[in-house]
């Protein structure tokens, strides 16, 4: 099959395919005798492997652990216990840093109770006052799992 097809089967954008190839998350399909990328079932398991793994957040690193077990069957799977256990702690941590960034908004919004003038509005104000940034581990990104 094609890219487009390959796409299309996975729920993938061709771009995303064509970036887990020069990843290296997917080997370099065959060539037809018109150049096209000419792709198998192999490649469409692959694919679904690779996105189950990133709607789980995990990084591209991680799915490369993954695949690699996934690719030696007759391996132990301690690595990927390993990484799956490793991955949970930041997604609690995560868990606990949005947390403490829904209370800090939730402060914030108590400040201003009703619709007013801006000039007197409590969450301006506060937004605009010199001091500490509110607290936000050093690091940690409230987007994604892991700390970079």
């Amino acid at each position: 099959m094609k890219i487009g097809e390959l796409a299309q089967r996975t729920g993938c954008q061709v771009e995303t395919v064509r970036y887990y190839e020069r990843e290296g998350l997917l080997p370099p399909p065959g060539r037809s005798q018109g150049n096209y990328r000419m792709y198998g079932e192999s490649h469409v398991e692959r694919l679904q492997f690779i996105r189950h793994c990133r709607a789980l957040d995990m990084t591209l690193d991680e799915i490369r652990v993954l695949l690699a077990s996934r690719d030696a069957p007759d391996q132990s799977c301690a690595e990927a216990n390993a990484l799956l256990d490793a991955h949970i702690g930041h997604v609690a941590a995560r868990i606990e840093e949005l947390r403490r960034l829904e209370a800090q908004l939730l402060d914030l919004r108590h400040r201003c109770g009703a619709a007013q003038a801006a000039r007197d509005c409590g969450i301006l104000r506060e937004l605009a006052e010199p001091g500490p940034l509110p607290i936000r581990e050093e690091g940690c990104r409230v987007g994604g799992t892991h700390k970079h």
